[in-house]
């Protein structure tokens, strides 16, 4: 507790959760993590259990503050309403993300004795914690140690790891200069060379895999819209004619597409009511439709995605299964709607009730396709539940909640984790941008900025054999990750 009542004593911890955090989008500084780490475990590695629970806390609450501060954007679409809600928005959230690392932190500096076991212990339990996220509470696997790769040849190996070997890497890097430490400064300038020696030679092997060739793309053109729909105006009568008329214009314009792809809750009414109205959209598509529709089922509204043959014909429905926590549905909310209590970011009812799960989708000429509506393009779990691989992703999304500074650029360096990760090409369509068409190792081909009306006219990238990712998930990691941990703690019963 004495920690506690000193703040000199937690402060640079803090800091230096704040400077890992500098590798995620926007900064994309991609050294800051494992620098910042190597820091903080430096500081863990000799202290107490009760002071490293302290000391990873404070961290913890660094880097979830500056990674998920675009969380106060959502309550300021309508400031006059929830806008007082931000602020307690990022520091529950920084402060939940912050339990993630100092529990585990504090059980592995218990469970282990001695500055090499004690880093060793403390590395591994962050990576397991990471992996939990996306689990625990529905999980919320955003902002993970490793993320900050995304952009580097060094992302690649996650084709073999998945994100959670990303991971790994860092805090292997940072443990590696601590757990010297013990033998001499000879020693620690030799963990420090072997950890800058990992990076380069996952540089390498990235590096290596993005100059080989690629599949030829298909043979078919993609039309991605991005209507522009801001947040604050999308659901006004007004205005969601103004943002109707841009999708119909732009999906209209001359050119050859042999599918238009409209993003997430695209327009403003029901599946059900739009009988009359989606000949009309088919017309101006001129080709099959995949749309963002909400739609109803006798009291239950569902975020969904419909498939329009040329005609007006619904032929396909996919109803998003993985909900956000009181943004689309309330838990009880069938109880807390007698109250009125709903969702935050549910249009209709009083929140969404979640599909059967991940399916692939089909279309006349086209490969099968997996749809991920927004949030579900950050579990890469869901990519390996389908009994067939597809032959590409699609993510429909609606990142204006998200502002314009780090949460959908964030978004989209997920959206390309999981293409590296499945080595499938994942297209995005995104109400107000980033909609992008993404290769099959994550490299953007093409992309349309934040804030902007236009539509991207793209050949569909073809898709890399089945990755060992695929094959095996995250078994290796984990169990490399326990490995580490059992001998940690057997170096500590042997010890005592």
């Amino acid at each position: 507790m004495r920690a506690a009542r000193h703040p000199a004593t937690w402060l640079p911890d803090l800091v230096f959760g704040l400077i890992a955090a500098l590798s995620l989008a926007p900064f994309g500084l991609w050294a800051a993590t494992p620098l910042a780490l190597a820091a903080l475990l430096w500081r863990l590695a000799e202290a107490p259990p009760a002071t490293v629970l302290w000391r990873a806390l404070a961290a913890g609450f660094g880097w979830f503050a500056l990674a998920l501060f675009w969380i106060t954007e959502p309550f300021l679409v309508d400031v006059a309403r929830h806008g007082w809600m931000a602020p307690f928005a990022l520091i529950l959230m920084a402060a939940g993300g912050a339990l993630f690392w100092a529990l585990p932190a504090w059980a592995a500096a218990r469970l282990s004795q001695g500055p090499v076991a004690r880093a060793a212990a403390i590395a591994a339990a962050l990576v397991l914690s990471d992996w939990l996220r996306g689990w625990i509470f529905t999980g919320f696997p955003w902002a993970q140690i490793g993320h900050g790769w995304i952009d580097t040849p060094v992302a690649q190996i996650a084709a073999t790891t998945g994100a959670l070997g990303l991971s790994l890497l860092t805090v292997t890097m940072a443990a590696l200069p601590v757990a010297a430490r013990a033998m001499g400064r000879k020693a620690t300038l030799a963990g420090g060379m072997a950890a800058i020696l990992l990076g380069a030679g996952c540089w390498a092997v990235g590096a290596a895999r993005l100059a080989a060739p690629l599949p030829t793309d298909r043979d078919l053109i993609l039309r991605i819209v991005q209507p522009d729909a801001t947040q604050s105006l999308k659901w006004d009568p007004e205005w969601s004619a103004v943002f109707l008329r841009r999708l119909l214009d732009l999906s209209a314009e001359p050119g050859r597409r042999d599918l238009v792809i409209w993003p997430e809750t695209a327009v403003n009414f029901l599946l059900e009511e739009a009988a009359e109205v989606l000949p009309v959209l088919s017309q101006a598509a001129d080709a099959p439709l995949v749309m963002g529709i909400q739609r109803r089922e006798g009291s239950r509204f569902y975020n969904s995605l419909a498939t329009i043959l040329p005609g007006g014909t619904v032929a396909e429905v996919y109803d998003k299964f993985h909900l956000v926590p009181f943004g689309e549905y309330i838990p009880w909310g069938d109880a807390l709607a007698r109250f009125g209590i709903g969702a935050f970011a549910a249009q209709q009812g009083n929140g969404y009730s979640p599909g059967p799960g991940p399916v692939a989708m089909t279309l006349p000429g086209m490969p099968d396709f997996q749809p991920l509506i927004c949030y579900e393009a950050i579990f890469p779990q869901h990519l390996r539940a389908l009994d067939q691989r597809p032959g590409w992703l699609l993510q429909a999304t609606n990142d204006a909640w998200f502002g314009t500074l780090s949460g959908p650029y964030q978004h989209l360096d997920q959206a390309r984790l999981r293409a590296i990760e499945t080595g499938l090409p994942l297209v995005r369509a995104a109400n107000t941008g980033v909609s992008a068409v993404i290769d099959a190792r994550g490299q953007i081909r093409d992309s349309l900025p934040l804030n902007t009306a236009g539509k991207i006219d793209a050949a569909l990238p073809g898709a890399l054999p089945p990755t060992r990712w695929q094959a095996w998930g995250n078994a290796p990691v984990l169990a490399l990750i326990l490995l580490i941990l059992g001998a940690s703690v057997r170096r500590r019963t042997s010890s005592s």
